[in-house]
């Protein structure tokens, strides 16, 4: 069962982070576009799809799959790099959330982010996936 739980986890991994890389572009293209012009209207709707069928479920699956992961094996966390894995699982999941009240926030036309500070903070969940996956195959500490 663990496996299976494992392989789920690492799907769910995959779909969050793929999602996180493109919802901050489609927020980007808004930010370009001609406000409740055709490309706008496009992006906010395919960004909403987005968070509602992908982004969102998929940071649940994560978390659910995850803490099932460590119920069944707890003594995970008597090594470092499971803490540090945590603590960037804990910093993508606010990302997350600064993403979705961003992404509310250029629907809205109340967006404060400029489109080249959403390009930066875009490249942040791959930097953290790049950690992360250093931290569970190498084991570093």
């Amino acid at each position: 069962m663990y496996l299976w739980l494992k392989a789920a986890h690492i799907i769910f991994v995959v779909a969050w982070m793929a999602s996180l890389l493109v919802y901050p572009r489609y927020k980007i293209h808004q930010l370009n576009a001609q406000p409740d012009g055709e490309l706008f209207n496009t992006m906010r709707d395919a960004s909403a799809r987005l968070r509602r069928v992908i982004m969102t479920p998929s940071l649940i699956a994560v978390w659910v799959l995850g803490i099932g992961l460590v119920s069944m094996n707890a003594s995970v966390f008597s090594f470092g790099w499971m803490w540090v894995k945590l603590l960037l699982v804990v910093l993508v999941t606010g990302l997350h959330g600064f993403y979705v009240k961003t992404g509310k926030a250029v629907d809205n036309g109340t967006a404060t982010i400029t489109a080249g500070k959403l390009k930066l903070a875009n490249e942040l969940p791959f930097i953290a996936l790049i950690l992360i996956t250093i931290l569970v195959v190498v084991r570093p500490f």
